[in-house]
């Protein structure tokens, strides 16, 4: 049964998460914590990281994650197969639909209009993985107790470095890996 429950979870975020990994973020977290209760929001902002730090789709890498926690490796390869099926299909039909009409302009506006939806639902996504790193209830209230003001000094540095000293992402993530563990040792002494 959770082989089913994990394959069908992960074929709608595939069929749905129009826009790549951050997109998928919100659906993950529907399936995952909502619908199943496979994982904590805690645990998800972990998942997240991971996904984001290892090689490959963000989406996928979730999927393999989830399933073996949930089921082991065959739970993390129906899970990945759920995942990955939509866009194997979908895609294969949309490369012969864009070479044969790819000039015509409702193609073009169907492609225009999708774009703010996609920005939408990256932006959520963001938002869900900012919350539980920011708060640390996980809800938004503002009390000295509820907030982690490093986090916020470390989420501030990182978006300086990559956004104004175009710092690649890798060393950023490093960076910030390095001041939590110098952070967490020195509070610890």
């Amino acid at each position: 049964m959770v082989f089913l429950q994990l394959f069908f979870a992960f074929l709608q975020i595939g069929a749905f998460s129009f826009g790549g990994g951050y997109a998928a973020m919100p659906l993950i977290k529907a399936q995952v914590i909502d619908t199943y209760s496979w994982m904590t929001i805690e645990n998800f902002t972990d998942l997240v990281t991971i996904a984001e730090m290892t090689p490959g789709p963000i989406a996928i890498n979730a999927a393999t994650f989830v399933g073996n926690q949930v089921a082991g490796i065959p739970g993390a390869l129906v899970a990945t197969i759920g995942v990955i099926l939509p866009s194997c299909i979908l895609v294969t039909g949309l490369a012969f639909l864009y070479a044969k009409y790819r000039s015509l302009r409702l193609m073009q506006g169907v492609l225009r209009s999708l774009r703010p939806a996609v920005v939408a639902m990256i932006f959520a996504a963001g938002l869900s993985i900012l919350i539980p790193t920011i708060f640390t209830d996980g809800s938004i209230r503002f009390a000295a107790d509820n907030i982690h003001f490093f986090h916020i000094l470390c989420f501030a540095g990182a978006l300086v470095a990559l956004r104004m000293f175009r710092i690649g992402p890798i060393k950023v993530m490093i960076g910030c890996g390095a001041a939590e563990l110098l952070f967490t040792a020195l509070i610890s002494l």
